[in-house]
């Protein structure tokens, strides 16, 4: 009974309806309770040594756990300290939200976030690495940097590494549909109940060398694993590399992936091409993510960490490539709204926003990562490798210059943004989610997930050769306006020719597509059954033409002819029968019967033998002619 009042208690009923169920005082429900910790201990004790004891828990305190789960990844992934008292203060504060949230019974639980609570919840979520400091984390001005830079020197003078191939990785947060907070997009988008997209977050991981020519192609995470603007699209021909996990963070698991599948041969095939030894140097960061087994993974890439609390002094994508990514990405979105509202049925900047998807921000972290210059990768390693940086006018480049460019293109769209209203949208990235925001992105990733099981997907994108001669169409009619109206002769002839130059990759698409339709038809025409034997019956193929209409059975008849040149065929072209022969003509004979024009009778009944047929088509070396015509009768 005891036991009952305990199960009932934490599955989240009072103590008034537990005695209510159960037919007793509620003053015992509640002695009963406040005794719990050793009636559980005396269950455990009376139970077989190796027997588990497992308890299903529920109620609010078991969704306070996973809503704190949620946060401490956040935390976690902006390698953010926290301490215990943090964690207990941010799971009380959880708790009574929830609490004010249920109502009802809720108001008379209770939570007090013990220590003990604390450590059994950190073995019920296995979180075997979080560590809590007693106090506050040190930050990188106060734990001195050192002699690391000499010492990381010294590796690779001694290992022989070079610019071009040592390696520096870091993630961001980014929320990928976010305006500034004071546009009115923004305010209504916060009126609105239920989950806001602004704050639907990926993660996005950046590498590149530390010469600045070699960058690999980002790695994004997010929580879903197919949203819907991704469907149908083939992921390795995406810009970005796409992963997912609930919690739309780079775990070990998705860091060491990218590591084996991606990292090592991008780096094995740049040095290939530029005749440099594969012998890499990896330089990371003491995120959870990068576990120290990653050392092993590959003889030919030295791993390095760098100290602990040093990461925004020595990091080289932390001097500035990371803010400046995310300014760029900002940039190039409101660009893409400018480009929408020029067009002659331009949408309204709330149209644009609501149809803005994922798929976009794909396209603009892409764009975004490529227009960082080489010399801005390359001046970031002034700290860590001054040695390595040859260019630092790449430094010049500051989130400043494109926070003025963002505010100036905000004027264009009607929107009233000023650098601060810039510069708060940037910090926000880094932000943690407030837990009202992590309750919502929590019952929002429920809702993609049930989307994805009850919406059939659309269907996959292809290139047909209907669609692309329709592009060829508008490419040509766009390049003829353009010349018709252009007082410019050279630069709109000049214009054409990039064009041309362009879409030059689907042009060879298309002869592909259209060559591969024509071998199909061919064989589809030439099908035969498989035949014991190859031999031809003992009259020549020139024979198989009727001589008269009276031969043919039907109201018409279908002549194939097969114009085959003498030099597609070899000097004596045998067509195996009773041994019977045909050799090609001499060159230049006007005779028609020597020209090697042959016509296979082709009309639905009695058809040539299928090894004729076959033979027909086979024995030329080269490509040959059809030419199909109706004989009326």
């Amino acid at each position: 009974m005891k036991y009952k009042i305990i199960q009932l208690s934490d599955n989240g009923n009072s103590n008034t309806e537990i005695a209510r169920k159960l037919g007793l005082p509620r003053t015992t429900v509640v002695t009963i309770l406040k005794d719990k910790a050793r009636i559980l201990e005396e269950v455990k004790s009376h139970a077989p040594m190796q027997a588990a004891y497992i308890r299903q828990r529920s109620g609010l305190i078991a969704e306070t756990e996973k809503i704190l789960k949620v946060w401490i990844d956040d935390q976690t992934r902006r390698r953010v300290p926290v301490s215990l008292a943090v964690i207990q203060a941010t799971a009380k504060n959880v708790f009574e939200q929830l609490k004010e949230r249920h109502g009802g019974g809720s108001h008379e639980e209770t939570f007090q976030a013990s220590k003990g609570w604390f450590y059994r919840f950190k073995s019920r979520f296995q979180l075997h690495n979080i560590k809590c400091e007693h106090g506050e984390a040190p930050s990188a001005e106060e734990e001195p940097v050192g002699d690391f830079p000499r010492k990381l020197a010294a590796m690779v003078k001694e290992g022989g590494y070079c610019a071009r191939t040592v390696f520096n990785v870091d993630q961001t947060g980014l929320f990928w549909k976010k305006m500034p907070s004071r546009t009115y997009i923004s305010k209504q988008e916060n009126s609105t109940p239920g989950f806001k997209a602004a704050m639907d977050r990926l993660t996005v991981l950046l590498a590149a060398n530390a010469a600045g020519d070699f960058r690999l192609k980002p790695l994004l995470v997010h929580h879903a694993e197919t949203p819907r603007a991704l469907q149908g699209y083939a992921r390795s021909s995406l810009p970005a590399i796409w992963k997912s996990n609930p919690k739309a963070l780079v775990t070990s698991t998705v860091f060491e992936e990218w590591f084996s599948v991606h990292f090592v041969p991008a780096v094995k095939e740049y040095c290939q091409a530029n005749s440099l030894a594969f012998k890499v140097m990896l330089i990371l960061d003491n995120a959870p993510s990068h576990s120290v087994s990653i050392e092993d993974f590959d003889p030919n890439i030295k791993v390095v960490f760098l100290p602990p609390n040093t990461t925004s002094l020595l990091q080289p994508m932390e001097q500035g490539v990371m803010s400046l990514f995310k300014a760029y990405y900002l940039r190039q979105t409101f660009a893409q709204a400018i480009s929408a509202a020029d067009k002659e049925d331009a949408p309204t900047l709330k149209e644009f926003w609501k149809s803005y998807n994922i798929l976009d921000a794909v396209k603009n972290i892409a764009t975004s990562w490529k227009e960082i210059k080489q010399s801005k990768l390359n001046g970031v390693w002034w700290n860590l490798c001054p040695e390595f940086v040859t260019d630092l006018h790449g430094l010049t480049d500051t989130v400043e210059d494109v926070t003025e460019n963002v505010v100036r293109m905000a004027g264009q769209l009607q929107l009233e943004v000023t650098a601060e209203d810039v510069t708060q949208l940037l910090a926000s990235h880094s932000q943690e989610l407030s837990d009202e925001d992590l309750l919502q992105l929590e019952q929002q990733r429920l809702e993609e997930e049930e989307k994805t099981r009850t919406h059939d997907s659309p269907p996959r994108a292809a290139l047909s050769t209907k669609v692309l001669s329709e592009a060829f169409k508008h490419f040509e009619a766009g390049m003829a306006l353009l010349e018709e109206n252009d007082p410019n002769f050279e630069r709109s002839s000049t214009a054409n020719e990039i064009i041309r130059s362009g879409y030059a990759c689907y042009r060879e698409i298309y002869r592909e597509k259209k060559k591969a339709a024509v071998q199909t038809s061919l064989e589809m025409l030439f099908r035969v059954p498989a035949v014991a034997s190859n031999t031809l019956p003992k009259n020549s193929p020139a024979e198989s033409r009727p001589d008269n209409d009276s031969d043919e059975p039907g109201p018409s008849s279908l002549f194939l002819h097969l114009l085959l040149s003498s030099d597609r065929f070899q000097q004596r072209s045998p067509l195996v029968g009773n041994g019977g022969t045909w050799t090609p003509p001499k060159p230049g004979s006007p005779a028609r019967g020597d020209t090697g024009h042959l016509r296979a009778h082709a009309s639905p009944s009695p058809a040539p033998s299928p090894a004729r047929r076959r033979a027909l088509v086979t024995a030329a070396k080269g490509p040959v002619r059809l030419e199909l015509r109706s004989r009326p009768r």
